[in-house]
């Protein structure tokens, strides 16, 4: 006698998780129509880039061509890439060295210390502009990469977070990588960042586009344009192809679908680590 086959139910979604899915789908929509809209726009010819027409009828590869054999772009990409990519290594190595002092090591005027550091992410960045500005100066760091890079290493932000991160892994691994003779050298090495990888990306994400975004403080110290990141670079290729009082936004759109290309491809590969990191570093204190 054959069996009959089973057939679950199917279950009926409820009125409130359909709408929360509606409005998700609805958000997502919003979010990624001016990102497709701006990777469009950079194959649209002149007219329909002036006209607003969301889908180029005839796709045209003259507008990267133009800016990068008629403008220096390449370069301002390579330059905002070196700087972003060093500030980037640099930062997370001293900031997880210094979090990690900040976390586990006993010593007097530690919690004093992490006040101050804290206490900087009240200071906004336009009342310090001018008096970095002398610093950068008198150490004739202008128009240079040094006085892009050195000027970005210190964020607060960072250290406060691996440090809250720092808080929430485990004494007890710590204590016996001690016990089995190891120095507060090797348990930060072979012990704390391998452990730290996910709130490493998270800062990887935050710092790379920090500094690849970066455009008034670039501005200010760079004279060269061999040095140029892709942000002033973004400004003079503007004031390069605005004729008439309009301007060429064909070539605006392709060089701004350039620039952030690198930042979603970076958070395209990183999404992950950054939802785990949130997950984890909790605000303990």
């Amino acid at each position: 006698m054959a069996t009959e086959r089973i057939v679950p139910a199917r279950r009926r979604m409820r009125p409130a998780t359909m709408f929360q899915l509606v409005a998700a789908i609805a958000v997502a929509v919003f979010a990624l129509f001016p990102l497709l809209w701006l990777f469009t726009g950079g194959f649209k010819t002149q007219t329909e880039a002036s006209t607003g027409a969301f889908w180029p009828s005839h796709p045209t590869l003259d507008n990267f061509v133009f800016i990068f054999t008629q403008v220096p772009f390449l370069r301002y990409l390579l330059n905002s890439f070196f700087v972003s990519a060093i500030v980037t290594v640099v930062a997370l190595f001293f900031h997880s060295m210094a979090a990690y002092a900040l976390a586990r090591l006993r010593f007097r005027g530690r919690d004093t210390v992490f006040m101050l550091v804290f206490a900087t992410l009240l200071v906004t960045a336009p009342v310090i502009l001018v008096p970095l500005f002398v610093v950068v100066r008198e150490l004739h760091m202008l128009n240079n990469y040094a006085g892009l890079i050195v000027p970005a290493l210190f964020n607060a932000f960072g250290i406060f977070l691996l440090r809250q991160y720092y808080i929430t892994i485990p004494k007890e691994l710590e204590e016996a990588a001690i016990v089995d003779g190891c120095g507060y050298w090797r348990v930060y090495w072979n012990m704390i960042l391998p452990l730290s990888r996910p709130i490493l990306a998270a800062l990887t994400v935050f710092f790379f586009l920090a500094n690849w975004n970066a455009f008034v403080w670039p501005l200010i110290v760079l004279a060269d344009d061999k040095y140029f990141t892709v942000q002033v670079g973004l400004q003079l290729l503007q004031d390069q192809v605005t004729v008439g009082g309009g301007a060429n936004w064909s070539y605006l759109l392709a060089g701004s679908t350039l620039t952030a290309l690198p930042t979603m491809i970076l958070f395209f590969f990183l999404q992950r680590r950054l939802v785990e990191s949130i997950k984890t570093s909790g605000l303990k204190g």
